[in-house]
């Protein structure tokens, strides 16, 4: 039976949901995040360490201003209501991507990382204004800056996940079929479910279903 300690998630499908069942896709939004708190509260029990979430990408800078202004506030409003039950929970809160958002929400995000760093349950990464191309671009250029010998071990120093494992698995909900410039590196040799849902309608028995199902995989690594 395969140990699993890392989850990585693709969330997608929150502004189709929206729109079809509240013809809005900011509502989307809002039911999406009460997926995230039962995801992590089944990660929790199922005592996986790692739970990494595709927060917002580089690439969503190009969704409407308006969609954007609402769902950093929604996040804002996530950290203030819910980041002392996290801390109580002994969750640590760390961010992957680059903190290129207003004071407030990178004080906000840096206060939650500070708060939970040294708790041990479970570590949620978000990852926020995140492309995995320009990870590997900044690790590049770190590695050069630092006169490194280029080879796989010291590039990956440079990395924001560098003290994080690789995805065990990848879940990508919405029904589509990409990876979307998220953790390209790190998911070499992940196992990844492609989920019909849209990720509010996404539960915990669907999580489940995939766990169970990892689980039972015969991972040979390129070994037969």
């Amino acid at each position: 039976m395969n140990l699993l300690k890392h989850v990585a998630i693709i969330m997608d499908g929150n502004g189709r949901w929206g729109i079809k069942y509240k013809n809005s896709r900011n509502a989307g939004h809002e039911k999406g995040l009460k997926t995230v708190e039962k995801i992590i509260k089944e990660t929790v029990k199922q005592k996986i360490k790692y739970l990494t979430l595709y927060t917002f990408s580089t690439e969503n800078w190009k969704r409407p201003k308006n969609e954007i202004k609402f769902l950093f506030k929604l996040l804002e409003n996530f950290l203030v209501k819910k980041i002392d039950k996290l801390h109580s929970e002994n969750i640590k809160l760390k961010i992957i991507g680059n903190k290129n958002f207003s004071l407030k929400l990178n004080k906000l995000l840096n206060l939650a990382e500070k708060k939970t760093q040294n708790n041990k349950t479970l570590q949620v990464n978000l990852a926020l204004n995140y492309g995995s191309k320009t990870e590997i671009i900044d690790a590049l250029k770190n590695l050069v800056k630092k006169k490194d010998r280029l080879n796989e071990k010291n590039l990956i120093k440079y990395f924001q996940t560098k003290d994080i494992p690789d995805p065990d698995i990848l879940i990508r909900t919405g029904n589509t079929k990409r990876l979307s410039n998220f953790l390209l590196w790190q998911l070499a040799y992940s196992e990844i479910f492609f989920e019909k849902k849209l990720w509010p309608s996404f539960n915990e028995r669907d999580y489940n279903r995939i766990i169970q199902k990892f689980k039972k995989i015969k991972r040979n690594f390129g070994k037969i």
